[in-house]
C-alpha cells in the first residue's frame, strides 16, 4: 500500500502506459549506458512502473529491444499473403521495405534499436530466434509460390538470402547516416539473382 502510495504521488517522469512508451524509455537508458548495464529494475524506475508490470508488457529487456517486432512481422506476412503475384524477389522486396517504414520522428530510434541488435553481443542469442521467425513468415510465402514444402531447399534458401540482403542493407544504414533505409533494401535485394 505505501509503495501504491508512492508510486502514484511520484513526481518527475510520469508513467509508462504502452509498449511504445516503455520501449523508449529503454532505448534512451540502452544508450546512455550500455545494455549491458541497465537492468529491467532501471527500466521500470525510469518508466514510473513497478518491475511486475514491465514484465507485463515484456518477457525480458531483450524483448523491449525489439518492440513491436512480432506485431509488425504479422503485418509483413498478411502483405504476402495479399500480394498480388509477381516475381518472388520484387514480392518480398515490396513487403520488406514496407516492414521498415517507419515515420520520420521513429528513425532515431529505430537506427539505436538495430545498432543494439547487431552489435551488442548479450543480444546475438535472442536475434537468432527473432531471425527464425522472420525467417519462416518469408520461407512460407515462397513455399507458396515455388509449390515446394516450406522446409524445402528452395524456399529455406529464399529466406536466408531475403535476411542477409535484408541485414546487409541495415548495416550500410547504420554506417552511412544519410543513406535512406528502403533505398538500401531495394539496392540489395536488386543485387540478388536466385535461379530457382
Amino acid at each position: 500500500m505505501g509503495a501504491e502510495r508512492r508510486a502514484r504521488t511520484r513526481t518527475g517522469r510520469p508513467q509508462a502506459t504502452t509498449h511504445r512508451e516503455l520501449e523508449m524509455v529503454a532505448l534512451e537508458l540502452f544508450s546512455r549506458h550500455g545494455f549491458d548495464e541497465v537492468s529491467v529494475a532501471d527500466i521500470a524506475a525510469a518508466a514510473g512502473i513497478s518491475r511486475r508490470t514491465f514484465f507485463r508488457y515484456y518477457g525480458s529487456k531483450n524483448d523491449a529491444v525489439w518492440g513491436e517486432f512480432d506485431r509488425l512481422l504479422a503485418g509483413m506476412e498478411a502483405r504476402l499473403a495479399d500480394a498480388p503475384e509477381g516475381p518472388l524477389l520484387e514480392v518480398i522486396t515490396d513487403a520488406i521495405v514496407e516492414f521498415n517504414s517507419f515515420p520520420p520522428e521513429a528513425v532515431t530510434a529505430h537506427r539505436l534499436r538495430m545498432s543494439l541488435i547487431l552489435h551488442t553481443p548479450a543480444l546475438q542469442a535472442h536475434s537468432a530466434l527473432r531471425y527464425a521467425d522472420w525467417r519462416a513468415v518469408v520461407a512460407r510465402f515462397a513455399a507458396r509460390v515455388l509449390h515446394e514444402p516450406e522446409d524445402g531447399f528452395g524456399p529455406q534458401l529464399v529466406a536466408h538470402v531475403a535476411l542477409a540482403a535484408a541485414l546487409t542493407a541495415y548495416e550500410q544504414w547504420l554506417a552511412h547516416e544519410g543513406r535512406d533505409l528502403a533505398d538500401l533494401l531495394r539496392e540489395a535485394f536488386g543485387r540478388l539473382r536466385l535461379d530457382l
